[in-house]
């Protein structure tokens, strides 16, 4: 059976198990906190960073974008990316931004467990910018649609609403359901879902120090 290497709050994990929940397709889900020494993460990824999907030989990949190319290309059905070459892209283009939404939200969170004297307010203010932007666009794609791209659920809506998710847990204090109600009623639309409804999002304890 699969194997899917995951951290509760991730984001790029939790649009794996949505993409094979969507499609049915059965796997073993292992919990990791890849920061503690105890992780299995280097043994399958040499960027000792989650989501790693196993095989039953032994063989892995890695980082979230590619692994949801490897399970579109072998379980193509039902498809989460359009037919239509640029739709399809699209598609893509969306989940560039939310990815990078969520990178922002990962930095600042490390910035924020430095000591106080040592960080530093304008990177976070950088990330921040990042964050705000990628929502704001994210937003104007969502409004008056059903479907962010094309006419069906898929990987747009997949990245958009573990995004917007993701920053209810590391992010609490950002205003984006008062912001952008098109992402909220995106949120609300996919949350109901039974592959989102399974994997909600949550916090980590993480016991190794962080230096």
């Amino acid at each position: 059976m699969l194997k899917l290497l995951s951290a509760t709050p991730s984001p790029y994990a939790r649009k794996v198990r949505i993409a094979l929940a969507e499609k049915d397709i059965p796997f073993e889900l292992v919990t990791e906190v890849p920061w503690d020494h105890t992780t299995a993460t280097p043994q399958y990824n040499p960027l000792e960073k989650l989501p790693v999907l196993v095989f039953d030989d032994g063989s892995s990949v890695y980082e979230s974008r590619y692994i949801l190319e490897v399970i579109e290309a072998k379980w193509p059905t039902p498809p989460l990316v359009p037919a239509d070459t640029w739709q399809r892209l699209e598609a893509r283009k969306v989940e560039v931004i939310a990815d990078g939404v969520c990178d922002a939200c990962v930095l600042m969170f490390w910035e924020r467990h430095r000591a106080a004297d040592q960080q530093s307010q304008e990177w976070i203010a950088r990330q921040r910018r990042k964050v705000d932007g990628g929502l704001r666009e994210l937003a104007r794609l969502a409004e008056g649609r059903q479907w962010m791209v094309g006419d069906a659920f898929g990987l747009a809506e997949i990245a958009t609403g573990t995004m917007v998710r993701y920053l209810d847990v590391r992010f609490p204090e950002h205003p984006w359901r008062s912001l952008y109600p098109s992402l909220v009623a995106l949120s609300a639309r996919v949350e109901a879902r039974p592959s989102f409804a399974a994997t909600v999002p949550v916090a980590q304890v993480i016991t190794d120090k962080v230096v």
